[in-house]
């Protein structure tokens, strides 16, 4: 081991200074065969790293061999050896070369990778040794002195100094050898017969030869030298060319012909007999790859010709005749094999980052891969290619190694995952090509905003709902995944008439039901506008709202009311005529009023019960009942209508009066005469005082109310003109119809005219009907040229 230790001091005066960029090669030089355990260098030191983070940027020793000899410590640095290294083991066949194992230190985040060079230096750990244990020389005995013959040389497999280095011969007066270096560098001994032979005397020589190496201390190998004399055989054979050179493909199939030897031999009989072998130069690997026809001279393909394992093949084929003393004659073939490209190029996939966000930055590097192969030439050229339309590129980083990093923005909503394939292809021809594929997978990021169907929902609740009914799903959509996609809805906040919505109003927080937490009264609230916020739980949260508007429908929830003609007392209402009164005349006018909407709010009138049918009309649409005919002296005096007023709703809602008339021969103005004529009151009776006294009554009130209106008003301030209506505010409707002497509108408050008839003239009151109903305002018939409208606070009648 005392060499050992001097080879590893010898290799640290040998290694190179070590180059931080991947392409640099750090070399070393260690002996064969060091211990187990045995430490070679410290990389830390040599190649500028921080001890501290080489296991968190996970160190790790690439050996481009079929065995892990060395290991690096991470704590301390140090490469060291793990198992015995045997130089001629690693480099066959390279007995004179250099021999190397190369290694690749690489480090991650970020990635760094080493070129590591070991040169393995050879000890004397291999005798010499012959391939055959006896040499067998057949000599004729007329053989000249100094003559020379050769010998089977002896091979070690360590080199330099430790390979071959002379041969020693037993003694022997009749034969001495000489030591020759062939065109490689090895030695070969040569025999030369130094005195003549006589085979009558001695026909066989048995002799040691011995090889001895130049190691410290010398190792050796002997083989028994056989010489048999023979009888005279003076010619030997001899080839058309001694020296041959031969062109082959690789892979050629086996029995193609490489050469056909041709040997001649002067002499006559068996001693003109040639047959045809390997001499002991040719090596056992040649001898493996290629066949000679012992007879005929031709050496044809036996084994599978690589042309990445061995390019040269060099044997030595020896002629012998067949005489008493045999003679021979030899030939050195070289046979080149011609390269294909029968190697497919290589892959290797040295990182690779997945998942990555979405939102990754434009030139980060993904992955790092390495590309070779085997071939020479254009055959061991390659291109490596990823699928086009695909965000990302390659980039040459050094001698076959790329980059592939992101060229163009992510969208895992459009595609979450990139089956990236890496296909490699040389120049050959044909072209072969390998590939490897990675799957990168996109980590959402929460980069979209909720998103609703709508962008306004109108939803219709029919008054009179239950308390807690569903009224619609508001669901929105978020492309986003896991908390960037779960959803909670709020009811943004917003007063209508010191109402909270969250009162009226409620909305599923998870998804997206909106209920109502009340009853909804057409005739109090008609519609309500406000606004659903949907909030993903990223961070930072994002959110998007969408308008409600909610119409309450209306039902037919409300009778009609009749308001004319008054009735002070229950539902019968008692009239005086004249008898003289004329055909077509006015009598009576029936009003009713309905709280509904306009649909169901329309009132038709029709007789429930009545007298004489052929004496009385009513006008179906605005309840007039006229006279058909003059009165006779056979119809009765006293006359009852029964009028009913029924809405359009469904069902119908209806209500009725009663009318009592009773005709008068006192000479009385019909309805329809009294049109342009003031009140007057030369007749009093208890009905007219009654009359003049709520008349008195209502117009004080009125007074009183049309002055305080006015203060009120005057102390309001006035509502901007290009204010917008509340959002969340109900909505009021003015549609107004008018049919005939009827106008109705839809205003908060609406009053009803009573008509209150009496032979000289008509009087003129208002009442107050339910807030938050329409209200009819009825004129006197038509050609007065008398009507009453106004938007005042109502009196009370008296």
């Amino acid at each position: 081991m005392e060499s050992s230790e001097r080879y590893v001091l010898l290799s640290l005066f040998l290694f190179s200074i070590v180059n931080p960029l991947s392409a640099s090669v750090t070399h070393y030089s260690i002996p064969e065969e060091m211990k187990e355990g045995s430490v070679v260098a410290n990389l830390a030191t040599d190649l500028t790293l921080d001890l501290k983070t080489l296991n968190q940027r996970k160190m790790r020793l690439d050996i481009i061999a079929n065995k892990k000899y060395l290991d690096v410590n991470k704590e301390t640095g140090e490469l060291y050896v793990v198992e015995k290294i045997d130089r001629e083991h690693i480099c066959p066949f390279k007995l004179s070369a250099s021999c190397y194992l190369k290694l690749e230190v690489i480090l991650e985040s970020p990635l760094r990778i080493f070129n590591i060079e070991i040169e393995i230096l050879d000890m004397n750990d291999n005798a010499p040794q012959f391939r055959r244990d006896a040499i067998h020389l057949d000599i004729s005995e007329v053989t000249a002195r100094g003559e020379r013959f050769s010998l089977s040389n002896a091979v070690d497999p360590d080199v330099g100094s430790n390979s071959v280095k002379t041969y020693y011969l037993s003694e022997s007066e009749y034969f001495n050898i000489e030591v020759q270096t062939g065109r490689d560098g090895s030695k070969f001994a040569e025999l030369i017969l130094t005195k003549t032979l006589d085979r009558e005397q001695q026909p066989v020589h048995n002799l040691i030869l011995t090889a001895v190496d130049g190691g410290t201390p010398a190792r050796s190998g002997t083989a028994s030298v056989i010489v048999h004399v023979l009888d005279t055989n003076d010619n030997p054979p001899t080839f058309d060319k001694d020296n041959l050179s031969v062109n082959l493909m690789e892979n050629s199939p086996i029995g193609s012909l490489v050469v056909h030897l041709n040997a001649t031999d002067l002499d006559e009989g068996s001693n003109s007999d040639i047959t045809y072998s390997y001499s002991l130069y040719t090596s056992e690997k040649t001898q493996e790859t290629f066949n000679l026809n012992p007879a005929t001279g031709e050496i044809t393909v036996k084994g599978v010709l690589n042309y990445e394992d061995f390019r040269i093949y060099d044997m030595e084929v020896i002629a012998a005749d067949k005489g008493a003393s045999s003679l021979t004659g030899q030939c050195t073939i070289k046979i080149l094999v011609e390269d294909m490209n029968d190697n497919h190029p290589e892959i290797s996939i040295k990182s690779f980052q997945s998942p990555v966000t979405e939102n990754i930055e434009l030139d980060t590097v993904i992955a790092v891969v390495s590309v070779s192969d085997k071939d020479s030439g254009d055959n061991g050229i390659v291109d490596l290619h990823i699928p086009d339309n695909m965000p990302f590129k390659l980039r040459e980083s050094s001698d076959n190694y790329f980059e592939l990093v992101v060229s163009e923005p992510l969208d895992r909503e459009k595609v979450p995952e990139y089956d990236i394939t890496f296909t490699v292809t040389d120049r050959g021809s044909p072209p072969l090509s390998d590939n490897e594929t990675m799957t990168l997978e996109l980590l959402d990021v929460n980069d979209n905003v909720p998103q609703f169907p709508q962008s306004f929902y109108t939803i219709r609740v029919m008054e009179n709902n239950a308390p807690g009914a569903l009224l619609s799903l508001l669901t929105a959509f978020d492309p986003d995944l896991h908390e960037n996609q779960y959803l909670v809805y709020f009811i943004i906040e917003k007063e209508i008439a010191n109402t909270s919505m969250s009162m009226l109003f409620s909305i599923n927080p998870e998804n997206g039901n909106l209920y109502a937490l009340k009853t909804f009264d057409y005739e109090i609230e008609k519609e309500f506008l406000f606004h659903i916020e949907a909030r993903d739980s990223g961070s930072p949260p994002l959110s998007s709202n969408v308008t409600v508007h909610v119409i309450i429908v209306d039902q037919n929830d409300n009778a009609p009311v009749i308001v004319s003609p008054w009735r002070a007392h229950g539902s019968v209402v008692e009239e005086k005529i004249p008898r003289s009164t004329d055909k077509g005349s006015l009598i009576a006018k029936v009003i009713a009023l309905d709280t509904d909407s306009v649909h169901n709010s329309r009132i038709t009138y029709q007789f429930l019960q009545v007298t004489d049918a052929t004496l009385f009309s009513l006008d179906q649409y605005n309840g007039e009942i006229r006279t058909m005919r003059m009165f006779s002296y056979r119809d009765p005096r006293h006359q009852r209508l029964v009028v009913v007023a029924k809405d359009n709703g469904e069902p119908a809602l209806s209500a009725t009066v009663t009318i009592k008339l009773t005709t008068m021969e006192t000479a009385v103005k019909a309805y329809s005469d009294m049109t342009e004529e003031p009140l007057e009151y030369d007749i009093f009776s208890d009905i007219n005082l009654y009359l003049v006294i709520g008349l008195g009554s209502v117009s004080f009130l009125l007074l009183i109310t049309i002055l305080v209106t006015i203060v009120i008003k005057c102390q309001k301030p006035k509502p901007s003109k290009a204010a917008p209506p509340s959002r969340n505010s109900v909505i009021s409707e003015r549609n107004s119809t008018i049919a005939d002497s009827t106008l109705v509108s839809n205003d908060a408050y609406w009053y009803s005219l009573f008509l209150a008839e009496t032979r000289k003239g008509k009087l003129v009151v208002r009442q107050p009907l339910p807030k938050g109903s329409r209200y009819i305002v009825s004129s006197i018939p038509r050609g007065t040229g008398l009507t009453d409208t106004s938007d005042s606070a109502a009196s009370t009648l008296q």
